[in-house]
């Protein structure tokens, strides 16, 4: 079994001394770079940065964004050992991967290719695999890890049941070598797929219908325990310790979802919640008369990344794909809208709009009293396509903020 970067340190990891001792980092998709050698100069450069700013002087944890590219460089056994070795001597270690963006992130335009390849494809299997045996590799002993993933495909890709099987499929069989990851290394790491705007799960009672009719069901199980050769009760247990989900908090906020109700209904229907990141979006309001207010919103409107929007209407809930198209929308009256917009989350007002704090805030205090997830990401992912005046001083001084924020919230000490 390989030496852990905790052990090899010398101490024990960062938990956070509350009821359900939550895993703290924040994602390192924050920092451009594609190849591994880009990743480790940013987690040398950044994250040590943050760990120095934040103060804490136990073992850091990293939230690891690796790329096909970067996955596969850093999978070589000599990179792998090189980087563990390291983590220990810098009293860091990594318990999440972002297995979500599998190609360039940064600086190019983004958009709906995000998601490709899809669940759908083999590649993204072959990815994921390779991104669990790598946490597996990295984990401390005892420390659980997550990998979080695109939920299923975009949305118009999966028109049909037969598809979204196919999908589930898929999933289970990335489950099923994370079985067998745990057989042989005793390291426990999860696929969390997250729901998003536009994909084919996005809310909470799509993602668990989803998980229900296509991945916990009697044929997937079926599917499951030839996979394994588990036996239906502990195969449907395996399934459930290796697949679930990552609850994003700005995903959910823009839905206009209760904080405190969808984490209970993901708990009630046993599908575990394996991440969360903790992020927030733009909460907007239009009179329908403000020109100056549409000119401020239409400035985050950026050409790298998909910004979908949901607006409260009095019928109903209303989905934009990208912000342009809900700008250009011949609404009159007043708007209300929650953007898809991954702001800096201690900063609660960006000029005449709100974030969406206060969802997380109401998120991260359940996450005190009744624990939700053992794993807390901050992301913040956009923060080179942030209006200029919102993003003024140095990354790591931001993202330092943000994680003394979750601290406040969760009256944390260190």
């Amino acid at each position: 079994m390989p030496r852990s970067a905790a052990n090899a340190g010398g101490g024990t990891p960062m938990k956070l001394p509350t009821a359900g001792e939550p895993h703290l980092t924040y994602c390192t998709n924050i920092h451009a770079g594609e190849t591994w050698g880009e990743i480790r100069r940013n987690v040398a450069e950044h994250v040590l940065a943050v760990k120095a700013r934040v103060g804490s002087e136990r073992p850091f944890g990293v939230g690891l964004r690796l790329s096909g590219q970067a996955a596969e460089e850093l999978a070589q056994p000599r990179e792998l050992e090189s980087f563990r070795d390291w983590l220990g001597a810098h009293g860091a270690y990594v318990f999440t991967i972002n297995g979500f963006p599998y190609g360039q992130f940064h600086g190019t335009r983004v958009k709906e290719a995000v998601y490709l390849p899809d669940w759908f494809d083999e590649e993204r299997v072959r990815y994921t695999e390779r991104l669990g045996g790598i946490l597996a590799a990295l984990l401390p002993d005892g420390v659980t890890g997550s990998v979080s993933t695109v939920p299923g495909a975009f949305r118009p890709r999966v028109p049909s049941s037969e598809d979204a099987a196919r999908m589930a499929n898929n999933m289970l069989r990335v489950a099923a070598s994370f079985h067998a990851l745990h057989a042989s290394t005793g390291k426990v790491v999860r696929l969390a797929a997250e729901p998003e705007p536009f994909c084919h799960f996005e809310t909470t009672d799509e993602t668990i219908r989803y998980f229900q009719e296509h991945v916990f069901s009697g044929d997937a199980l079926a599917r499951f325990e030839a996979m394994t050769g588990l036996g239906r009760a502990d195969a449907e247990a395996a399934a459930r310790r290796h697949a679930g989900v990552c609850f994003d908090a700005c995903h959910m906020a823009v839905e206009f979802e209760d904080p405190r109700v969808g984490p209970q209904r993901f708990a009630s229907a046993g599908i575990g919640i394996y991440k969360v990141q903790l992020s927030a979006g733009l909460d907007v309001r239009l009179s329908g008369e403000e020109d100056d207010a549409k000119q401020a919103l239409a400035r985050f409107a950026d050409d790298t990344y998909l910004h979908q929007v949901v607006e409260h209407s009095e019928t109903g809930l209303i989905r934009y794909l990208d912000l342009p198209e809900a700008l250009e929308a011949p609404v009159a009256g007043p708007r209300h809208l929650r953007v898809h917009f991954h702001v800096p989350i201690f900063r609660e007002t960006l000029g005449p709009f709100r974030n969406t704090q206060t969802y997380l805030r109401e998120l991260l205090l359940l996450q005190r009293d009744q624990p939700v997830s053992d794993h807390l990401e901050v992301e913040t992912y956009t923060w080179d396509v942030l209006p200029a005046e919102y993003r003024n001083e140095h990354v790591v001084d931001a993202v330092a903020r943000e994680m003394q924020w979750v601290l406040d919230v969760l009256d944390v000490s260190r």
